[in-house]
C-alpha cells in the first residue's frame, strides 16, 4: 500500500470520528480538536502532490480567532489608543516594544492553569520559542535582563492566546494589549491607587458607559483559602477556580472545586459564603470582625491593604465606581498583592445587570521579575491591562445601533476643477497646500466631473472644497466652498493658506 493511500484511509477514518463526535453532540473543543487533526491529514496529502488540483476548493478566511479591521473599524481603533495612549502619558510613562515570541522557559510556569493556551512553534533555528501570551512577563524579562529596578512603562502591541473564541464580546485568538506597570520599591498602596485611576480616566474618556473597577488582594484570598480549610499546595488551582465567577454561576464552580480540584463540599461552601460579598470600606471591618478570618495572619495583611487603597481611591476621586469583591481571584499565579478587574455594566447600570465583560484586569506581583534574575533580585511591580478588543466591540456596536457614520479620512481641502484641462493647476495647488502642512486631496482623473468630485467631499465629509476655474485663476483667486452649507467665498491666492486656517479652526470647533 502506497504512502497516500495509507494517509487516505486515515482520513477516512479521522472524517468518520468527526462525525460520530458531532452526532453524540460532543464539546466543541473536541470536534476542534480531531477537526485540526483531519485538516492536517488533507494537508499533508497535498504536500506529497506535486500540483494541487485546478478545482480544489479553497475557502478565504481569517483564521480562527482574528479579523480583518477596514477603514472605519481601524478609525475607531486609533481613537482609543490614542485616548489610552494620552491618559498613560499623563502619567508619566514611557513606551517600550518586546519581541512578539520568547523563548518557551521564559513563558512557563507562569500563568497556572492558562499555560496551556501558549502557542508553541516550532523549532526552526535552534530555539524552542512560543508567542507570547501577555506583556507582562516579556516586562518581567525586560527588567531581569537590563538590570532596571525602577520605571514606569507603557506598551501597546498584540498578544496571542490558543484559546476558544468569542468574537461577539471581542474574545480573540489574536489581539491587542494595553499595558500601564509601575516598577520599583515605593510606600504601600500609592502605585496601586494610581492604577486604579487610570483604568477610571480611560474608561471614562472613552464615553462608553457606566463600569465598575472590582478590587480584591491575593493574601487575603489566600487567607480566606486558609480559613476555609484548603490545603497549601491546592490554593493556585482553587483561585482559578474562583477567577470564573465571572463567566458561570457558584454551581458550576463549586462542582469543579469539589468534582476537579479535590475539595470536600464542607470547604467549598464555606469558600462559597465569602466570595458571594462585595462592597467597600464597611465590608473591610466586617471581615476585620470575623473570628475565623482574623486567625489568618495573611486575611488580616490583605484586608488592611484593602483599607488603604480605598481611602486612597476616596482622595483620587474614583472610590463612586470601585468594588471591594471578595469573587474577584485572577487565575494567574504571578500575583501577590492588590488584583483588579473592570467591567462595563448593562443598560441599566446595576451591578446586578448582565456585565458587558471584563474590560481591564491586573494588579500587582512582586516575585516575577525575580525569577529571571540570577540572583533572584526582587523589583515590586504594579500594573493593568486595558482589554481595548473588548471596548472595539462596544463600541462598533453602539455605531451600528445608532447608525453613525464613521469619518475614515482626515482630508481637509479638497481641490477641484470646474473645466476641462485644469489637472496640472490643482497638482500645483496640492502641492502648496502639502507644503503648508494642510490634508489635501484631488481627483486623479484629469477632467472629473465637478458634480462627481462635490459629492466625493460630502461623502468622505470633507469640510472644505476650493474650486478652480479659469476665469479665477486670471483673477489670482480661487473659489472656497464650505461643503456642509454649501456656501461659497472668494478667496486672493496668497490669503489662501490663513483663511484655511481660520476656517478649519470653525469647524472643529463646531464638531467638537
Amino acid at each position: 500500500m502506497s504512502s497516500k493511500e495509507i494517509i487516505e484511509k486515515q482520513i477516512q477514518a479521522q472524517g468518520d470520528l468527526v462525525r460520530q463526535l458531532k452526532a453524540a453532540k460532543e464539546s466543541k473543543e473536541k470536534i476542534a480538536e480531531e477537526v485540526a487533526k483531519l485538516l492536517q491529514l488533507k494537508a499533508s496529502l497535498n504536500d506529497g502532490n506535486q500540483t494541487a488540483p485546478s478545482n480544489q476548493k479553497f475557502v478565504l478566511k481569517t483564521p480562527k480567532g482574528t479579523r480583518d479591521y477596514a477603514s472605519e473599524q481601524m478609525t475607531i481603533r486609533n481613537s482609543v489608543l490614542d485616548k489610552v495612549i494620552n491618559v498613560f502619558k499623563k502619567h508619566g510613562a514611557v513606551t517600550i516594544d518586546t519581541p512578539i515570541f520568547e523563548l518557551k522557559e521564559v513563558l512557563t510556569g507562569k500563568y497556572g492553569e492558562d499555560s496551556k493556551l501558549i502557542y508553541d512553534l516550532k523549532d526552526q533555528g535552534g530555539e524552542i520559542l512560543s508567542l507570547r501570551y501577555d506583556l507582562t512577563v516579556p516586562f518581567a524579562r525586560f527588567l531581569a535582563m537590563n538590570k532596571i529596578s525602577n520605571i514606569k512603562r507603557y506598551h501597546i502591541a498584540k498578544v496571542y492566546r490558543r484559546d476558544n473564541p468569542a468574537m461577539s464580546r471581542g474574545r480573540y485568538r489574536e489581539f491587542y494589549q494595553c499595558d500601564f506597570d509601575i516598577a520599583g520599591t515605593y510606600d504601600e498602596m500609592i502605585p496601586d491607587s494610581e492604577c486604579v485611576r487610570v483604568v477610571h480616566e480611560i474608561l471614562t474618556s472613552l464615553n462608553i458607559g457606566k463600569f465598575v473597577i472590582k478590587l480584591n488582594h491575593r493574601k487575603l484570598l489566600d487567607g480566606m483559602f486558609e480559613a476555609c480549610g484548603v490545603p497549601a499546595d491546592k490554593f493556585r488551582s482553587i483561585c482559578s477556580a474562583v477567577d470564573k465567577l465571572d463567566k458561570s454561576p457558584w454551581e458550576e464552580v463549586r462542582k469543579e472545586m469539589i468534582d476537579e480540584k479535590g475539595l470536600t463540599d464542607e470547604v467549598a461552601d464555606k469558600i462559597g459564603e465569602y466570595v458571594r460579598l462585595s462592597g467597600k470600606g464597611e465590608l473591610v471591618e466586617k471581615l476585620l470582625a470575623d473570628s475565623n478570618l482574623i486567625k489568618s495572619k495573611s486575611a488580616v495583611e490583605g484586608l488592611e491593604a484593602m483599607k488603604l487603597i480605598l481611602k486612597y481611591c476616596q482622595i483620587y476621586g474614583t472610590l463612586d465606581q470601585v468594588s471591594f469583591d471578595l469573587s474577584l481571584a485572577r487565575g494567574l499565579d504571578y500575583y501577590t498583592g492588590i488584583i483588579y478587574e473592570a467591567v462595563l455594566l448593562g443598560e441599566t447600570g446595576s451591578g446586578d445587570d448582565v456585565a458587558v465583560g471584563s474590560v481591564a484586569g491586573g494588579g500587582r506581583y512582586d516575585t516575577l521579575v525575580g525569577m529571571f534574575d540570577p540572583k533572584h533580585k526582587q523589583v515590586p511591580c504594579v500594573g493593568v491591562s486595558i482589554g481595548v478588543e473588548r471596548i472595539f466591540a462596544v463600541l462598533e456596536a453602539q455605531l451600528e445601533k445608532n447608525k453613525s457614520k464613521v469619518r475614515t479620512t482626515e482630508i481637509e481641502v479638497y481641490v477641484a476643477s470646474a473645466q476641462k484641462n485644469l489637472f496640472e493647476q490643482r497638482m500645483l495647488l496640492c502641492k502648496e497646500l502639502w507644503d503648508a502642512g494642510f490634508k489635501v486631496e484631488h481627483s486623479y482623473k484629469k477632467n472629473p466631473k465637478l458634480l462627481a468630485q462635490l459629492q466625493h467631499c460630502e461623502d468622505e465629509s470633507i469640510p472644505l472644497v476650493i474650486i478652480l476655474g479659469e476665469s479665477e485663476l486670471e483673477k489670482g483667486v480661487v473659489k472656497l466652498r464650505n461643503v456642509t452649507t454649501r456656501e461659497e467665498v472668494e478667496v486672493v491666492r496668497g490669503d489662501l493658506p490663513q483663511e484655511l486656517k481660520a476656517r478649519l479652526s470653525l469647524v472643529t470647533n463646531c464638531l467638537a
